[in-house]
């Protein structure tokens, strides 16, 4: 699609994803001029009844961010699956918690829906908004940040300028690492296994997750009766389980479920993806900004990863605008600090509770195993430790940006 107006924006955004999307949307809504550079158009029409094989666990406060950028109504038409109640149990022992959204007054904890349907909900809003232009296919060139304004070739020799420039543009962003941003991290040496599969019991609007020594299995309930498997294992192993015919992989995963819903009876495709954590040095330059995964990557285990990205979406969004609208420079460095302060000790907590997390419950030492379990058990019974949990990952607690607090 080729841009309606000049090439000269307020932002310019790398990468219409998710994340990308939804701040594009909060900026264009509120006047900002942006052009959204994304190399793939959003898929925008499926088989009736198919489910895709990436889906992510959207929080309370993520909905809220949805809701109030207007998304949210659309993807009720194509398909959200809310879950009521989450159940954790580790495979050395008898330890379990159970969370259920009526401990803390909620209808749901969340809701389970495919990347697809909130990437294409939040597309639709933006080609209704005269302020934002997709511009895809297209990426990202060459760029340099000058003091007044950040200038962007793109693939197609096209150039554009913005007061700011947004790496939204994963994991492996380009705009990261032409910008010079460094990043800490290291490899799980897990990979992630993802599909849907059919069971013999109802899932009862379960997130149910077994915590196993080579990587925790979540079966995450989907409307249709089904379930979004995460299953993260060594790369061997998923690998093999990736070739398997599908009757030896249903059986191999109930099993490894401990049939908790029954034999496993169907399965959709596979998908496998390397899993690391990974952090950026630094969220902002002069005129420069990283959001979601291009700051952050963290294991999927809670299911964390979009929502804080939907959060720095929140968050960046807010301290441009009001920078704006007080006369200020919304690419200058002081401003961007302002959004760094806010969510990297934000995340920062996060990726590392979820890296305990991991390493705790992949420990096979027998004092950890017992200790873990007896830290399950003690949690299930402390109804207030219990309900902090619940209000902290569905977003009705702690500093969360303007746009999604209740």
């Amino acid at each position: 699609m080729e841009s309606q107006h000049s090439d000269r924006y307020d932002v310019i955004i790398a990468g219409g994803g998710m994340v990308g999307a939804a701040l594009a949307c909060a900026l264009g809504e509120r006047n900002l001029r942006v052009a959204l550079v994304e190399s793939r158009e959003p898929q925008r029409e499926w088989p009736a009844g198919e489910i895709a094989n990436r889906v992510s666990a959207l929080s309370r406060a993520s909905e809220r961010l949805l809701r109030r950028l207007g998304a949210w109504p659309r993807m009720v038409e194509l398909g959200v699956s809310p879950y009521r109640a989450m159940q954790v149990w580790d495979e050395g022992g008898a330890g379990r918690i159970r969370f259920d959204s009526a401990d803390v007054g909620e209808p749901d904890l969340g809701h389970i829906v495919e990347n697809r349907v909130t990437q294409l909900a939040l597309w639709e809003r933006i080609e209704g908004l005269a302020t934002v232009d997709p511009l895809c296919p297209a990426a990202i060139g060459e760029f340099s940040l000058d003091p007044d304004r950040v200038r962007v070739s793109l693939g197609d020799g096209r150039d554009l300028s913005a007061r700011l420039l947004v790496g939204a543009d994963g994991r492996d962003s380009q705009v990261r690492e032409r910008a010079g941003i460094a990043t800490r991290g290291w490899s799980y040496d897990q990979h992630a296994l993802v599909a849907n599969v059919r069971h013999e019991k109802p899932h009862d609007e379960t997130a149910w997750q077994r915590f196993r020594t080579s990587g925790p299995l979540a079966f995450l309930p989907l409307a249709d009766g089904r379930s979004s498997i995460v299953w993260s294992t060594s790369p061997d192993q998923a690998e093999l389980l990736s070739r398997m015919d599908e009757a030896e992989f249903c059986g191999a995963l109930g099993e490894a479920f401990e049939q908790r819903l029954g034999r496993v009876t169907e399965t959709g495709p596979r998908g496998v993806f390397p899993l690391r954590l990974q952090h950026a040095e630094r969220y902002a330059l002069h005129r420069l900004a990283l959001v979601g995964d291009a700051a952050h990557a963290i294991h999927p285990l809670a299911g964390q990863g979009v929502n804080l990205g939907f959060m720095d979406a929140a968050q960046l969004a807010e301290v441009v605008l009001a920078a704006r609208d007080k006369g200020r420079d919304p690419g200058a460095l002081s401003t961007l600090r302002r959004y760094e302060r806010a969510r990297k000790g934000e995340n920062i907590a996060m990726l590392g509770a979820m890296d305990a997390f991991k390493r705790v419950f992949s420990n096979d030492i027998v004092p950890l195993r017992l200790l873990r379990n007896a830290g399950l058990d003690i949690a299930d019974r402390v109804t207030p430790l219990k309900q902090f949990f619940l209000r902290r990952a569905l977003g009705t607690e702690g500093e969360l940006p303007p746009l999604v607090r209740p």
